[in-house]
């Protein structure tokens, strides 16, 4: 997964760092958390076909919006909306993941996977797999659901988009979530974390 290699993104990155040591500073960012949240991008090639699958991550979770983290380090604390502490982290969220053949991300791609389906028809098939961690202990989560969400799976397309639905149960603020991507057979392709602390 890649944050930071585009120069516009250098330069974003540059600024939200500017804006992260003023609030460090007693500086206050009212920015706050969205309901939608970007959870990063990667670029893969596809042996042997030679083609690149852009990845990009986007969480879903609307108790999120309007939310605030507050303070740094081992004083920090996430306030709601409504202005009450969360010790919880979001029972139901949505990963939404986009799947592209086309060049929608100009940085080349850093890893590889072996991948025998055709490129079209691996869009259709990526299988997925949610960690919970808590600090170093990990489990497993299956999905709510897995839905294919826009251009239909009859036609043939080089963009697809899926919402997987995450039922994460009874957990503290400070465990985190990572969704991988994985081919049909398995295999690792990237991916994407979140964390609310």
């Amino acid at each position: 997964m890649k944050i930071c290699r585009s120069p516009v993104a250098w330069i974003s990155a540059v600024f939200l760092s500017f804006l992260m040591v003023g609030s460090a500073a007693g500086f206050k960012n009212n920015a706050g958390l969205h309901s939608a949240m970007p959870a990063g991008y990667d670029v893969v090639a596809l042996r042997p076909s030679g083609a690149n699958i852009s990845l990009m991550g986007l969480i879903e979770c609307p108790e999120l919006e309007g939310a605030q983290q507050i303070s740094e380090g081992r004083e920090a604390e996430v306030i709601s909306a409504d202005g009450k502490r969360m010790n919880k982290f979001p029972s139901h969220f949505n990963f939404r993941i986009t799947a592209s053949l086309r060049k929608i991300i100009l940085d080349k791609p850093m890893s590889s996977v072996t991948v025998l389906d055709d490129p079209y028809d691996l869009l259709l098939k990526l299988k997925f797999r949610i960690k919970a961690y808590r600090g170093l202990e990990m489990r497993e989560i299956t999905p709510d659901s897995v839905e294919l969400i826009g251009m239909p799976a009859s036609v043939r397309y080089d963009e697809r988009v899926y919402r997987i639905g995450v039922n994460l149960g009874d957990a503290p603020i400070t465990d985190r979530v990572v969704i991988d991507v994985l081919t049909p057979e398995g295999k690792f392709i990237t991916h994407f974390p979140f964390s609310v602390l």
